[in-house]
C-alpha cells in the first residue's frame, strides 16, 4: 500500500497530518442554550489522540428558527457561546488536530414543537417526512436576515479559534432546499435556474469574505438524492464550479435528503426497532400497531445500492470539473477503499461519520496496521436514537 495517506498536506492552510478526516456527526452534547458540553470536548480530544487529519463538529445552528429537533444541537447563534468554544479548540489544538465547525439552518427539516417557532422554507412545500405544518416561504427580509447570521456565525467560528467553518449545503437543509428544484419552486431571483438557487450561497461568501478575508470557508454539498425533481450530478457540478469561483476551501460531497430516508447512512438491515422506540413518527404508536408497522416498514423502505463507496462516482466527476480539494463521505470503512479512493481516483480527502463513533482511534489503527477494516456493522441505530440520546454506537441493540 502507498503511504501517502498518511503524509501531511495543507488545506487552505490547515495542516492536516493525513488525509482521513472525521465527518460531521450530530453528538447532541449541547446544554440548554446550545454550547458545547464536558462530554463533547472529550469526546474531540479521543479523536485527536486517535490521529484523525481533521475534525468537522455537528452542525451548529446559525438561529433559533433553524435548530434542528435532534437532542441538544449546538448553536452558534450569540457571542456569549464563543469562550465555550474556545476551550474546545484550545483542547484539541493541544493534540495538533485541527477543527472545523459545520453550521447549517435546519429549513423545514425540524419540528415547531421542537423550536416553539414556524418552519421556514425557500417556499412552502411540506416536507414528506417531517409532514408537521407548510413551512413558511422566506420573503426577501428573511433570506437577507439568515445570510447575515450565517455570516455573523462564520465570524463566531474563527473568533472561537477554529481552523475554519464548514457550510452545510446537503441533506435537505435549508441552503439545499435552496438549491434544489424539488424544494425551491420560487420565481423570484432566489429561484428557477441554477444560478438564483445558488444566489443565497453566493452572498454567503461575498458577504462573510469582506468579514474574515481568506479564513477557509469548506461545504458539504449534494451530488444528488433520491427525489424525481431532486439534485443530480450534472447540476452539482455546475454548482461546484460555482462554489470554487466564490471562493470554497473545499467541497465534501455527500447525497441524499431525509424523505429519502437511510439514503444517506446506508446499512444491510432496516433499523426498525430503534425507529420504533425512538421517531417522534412511531414511538408512540400501540403497541399492537407497532408490531403490524415494523415488518411493513422493512417491506416498504429498501435500502439503496451501492452500500459502500456510494458517492464515490459523484465526487469523481466534480473533482473534474474543479481545482479545489474535494472531500468524498459515504460508506467508506475500510484502509483499502481509502488508498483506492486516494491513489486511483484522485480524490484529495476521505471522510468517515460512523466509523468514528465506535472507534474514534480508528485512523491510529489504520496507520500502525493493527487493523485494517472499522468494527462499525453499519446497524444505524445511532442516526435513529440521537434523536432522543446523546452520540454513541449502540451495535444493533436497543439501550
Amino acid at each position: 500500500m502507498n503511504n501517502t495517506i498518511f503524509e501531511p498536506t495543507l488545506l487552505s492552510g490547515i495542516k492536516l497530518k493525513n488525509k482521513i478526516i472525521r465527518s460531521a456527526t450530530h453528538e447532541g452534547m449541547a446544554d440548554e442554550k446550545g454550547f458545547p458540553t464536558e462530554n463533547l470536548k472529550n469526546l474531540y480530544i479521543r479523536l485527536a489522540k486517535g490521529e484523525v487529519a481533521a475534525i468537522i463538529t455537528g452542525y451548529a445552528g446559525i438561529q433559533a428558527d433553524g435548530k434542528s429537533c435532534l437532542f441538544a444541537m449546538l448553536m452558534i447563534d450569540n457571542d456569549a457561546s464563543i469562550p465555550a468554544y474556545r476551550e474546545i479548540t484550545n483542547a484539541v489544538h493541544e493534540y495538533s488536530t485541527p477543527i472545523i465547525m459545520q453550521i447549517a439552518h435546519c429549513g423545514r427539516q425540524t419540528r415547531s414543537k421542537i423550536t416553539g417557532l414556524q418552519t421556514v422554507a425557500p417556499s412552502a412545500i411540506r416536507d414528506g417526512f417531517y409532514s408537521e405544518d407548510i413551512p413558511k416561504e422566506l420573503s426577501e427580509d428573511g433570506i437577507n436576515e439568515i445570510i447575515d447570521n450565517f455570516v455573523s456565525a462564520i465570524i463566531r467560528v474563527k473568533q472561537a479559534g477554529f481552523d475554519g467553518v464548514q457550510l452545510l449545503l446537503a441533506h435537505g437543509y435549508l441552503l439545499a432546499e435552496f438549491l434544489s428544484s424539488y424544494s425551491n419552486n420560487r420565481k423570484d431571483h432566489w429561484g428557477g435556474s441554477t444560478e438564483n438557487k445558488y444566489r443565497i450561497i453566493s452572498e454567503i461568501f461575498k458577504r462573510a469574505k469582506e468579514q474574515v478575508g481568506d479564513y477557509p470557508i469548506l461545504v458539504k454539498m449534494n451530488a444528488h438524492d433520491g427525489r424525481k425533481n431532486g439534485m443530480k450530478i450534472e447540476e452539482a457540478v455546475r454548482i461546484a464550479q460555482m462554489l470554487e469561483k466564490s471562493g470554497c476551501a473545499a467541497i465534501e460531497v455527500s447525497g441524499g435528503i431525509m424523505e429519502d430516508g437511510l439514503y444517506i447512512m446506508r446499512g444491510e438491515k432496516l433499523p426498525a426497532d430503534a425507529a420504533m422506540e425512538y421517531n417522534f413518527k412511531y414511538k408512540n404508536l400501540p403497541g399492537l400497531v407497532k408490531t403490524i408497522a415494523k415488518p411493513i416498514l422493512k417491506t416498504f423502505m429498501k435500502q439503496p445500492k451501492p452500500l459502500l463507496k456510494f458517492n464515490l462516482d459523484s465526487a469523481i466527476q466534480i473533482k473534474k470539473a474543479i481545482n479545489i480539494p474535494v472531500i468524498v463521505v459515504g460508506g467508506i470503512n475500510n484502509i483499502d477503499d481509502i488508498n483506492y479512493i486516494i491513489e486511483n481516483q484522485n480524490i484529495d480527502y476521505v471522510s468517515m461519520c460512523r466509523p468514528f463513533i465506535i472507534e474514534p482511534n480508528i485512523v491510529s489503527k489504520f496507520h500502525k496496521g493493527t487493523q485494517t477494516k472499522s468494527k462499525c456493522i453499519m446497524c444505524n441505530y445511532c442516526a435513529i436514537i440521537c434523536e432522543e440520546k446523546p452520540l454513541k454506537c449502540y451495535y444493533g441493540k436497543l439501550p
